[in-house]
């Protein structure tokens, strides 16, 4: 095998998830990459008037990718659209744009996620289907921090493994987990029967599906280490999700 042919990569499964101008007539992608990962792609005349490219590197469209290069930006070489998912319109397309800014904030460049571009793609489609966007977000994020290490224990109590009850109070702290109330001076106030709803995906709740936006919340802004999420703040203020 060659030197060039060891820095190609032919139809891989992607989705960009977000684009800059680059020159003239270029595009810098930041694509999210099923084997290989979050990395950056430069797109050679992509922004001409009769460029392939214009209708075709769209966000949350599938897509499969062939580029080229070593350096910390490849080249592509190819781009063809899968289709199968719709376009997301309204309050599913901001939610859209929101785990992207998940994934660019969290995700490391070339740390490859398969399961969780699997996972990233099957959201897109509840997006796209589904009216409860809320819940489609929590189980996103529930997902994402797991997948990047840091799995929120829901159905034991922190220290001592015992099983959480639905009837009791608790609080949730960063980094340990569910504490009795009655013992706990730090985290946040959640029901047992909400911690036990998260654990199954299961959102329905009025009290679980504002007591885990709270939780999920909190984590994330510690997982982020300060920074904000504009897309999160413009749809809070749209729709309160």
């Amino acid at each position: 095998m060659t030197a060039a042919s060891r820095n190609k990569q032919q139809d891989e499964p992607a989705f960009v998830l977000h684009s800059y101008p680059f020159r003239e007539t270029s595009l810098i992608l930041d694509v999210f990459s099923r084997k290989h990962g979050r990395l950056p792609i430069m797109a050679r005349g992509a922004r001409r008037p009769r460029s392939a490219l214009r209708g075709v590197l769209l966000n949350f469209q599938p897509l499969q990718l062939s580029w080229f290069g070593k350096g910390e930006v490849r080249t592509l070489h190819n781009a063809e659209w899968q289709g199968g998912q719709p376009y997301l319109q309204g309050t599913a397309l901001m939610c859209g744009f929101y785990l992207n800014e998940l994934l660019l904030n969290l995700l490391a460049r070339d740390d490859p996620h398969e399961q969780l571009f699997d996972y990233y793609r099957a959201t897109l489609y509840r997006l796209a289907h589904e009216t409860d966007h809320a819940a489609t977000l929590r189980c996103f994020e529930k997902h994402l921090l797991q997948e990047l290490g840091y799995a929120l224990l829901l159905e034991r109590e922190a220290g001592n493994g015992n099983a959480i009850q639905a009837e009791l109070c608790y609080r949730y702290a960063v980094e340990r987990g569910a504490l009795r109330d009655d013992a706990a001076q730090v985290g946040l106030p959640v029901l047992g029967k909400t911690l036990l709803d998260m654990a199954a995906d299961e959102y329905a709740d009025p009290v679980t599906a504002q007591q885990s936006k709270q939780l999920m919340r909190m984590l994330l802004n510690h997982h982020l280490g300060g920074k904000i999420l504009h897309t999160r703040e413009l749809i809070k203020d749209l729709q309160k999700l």
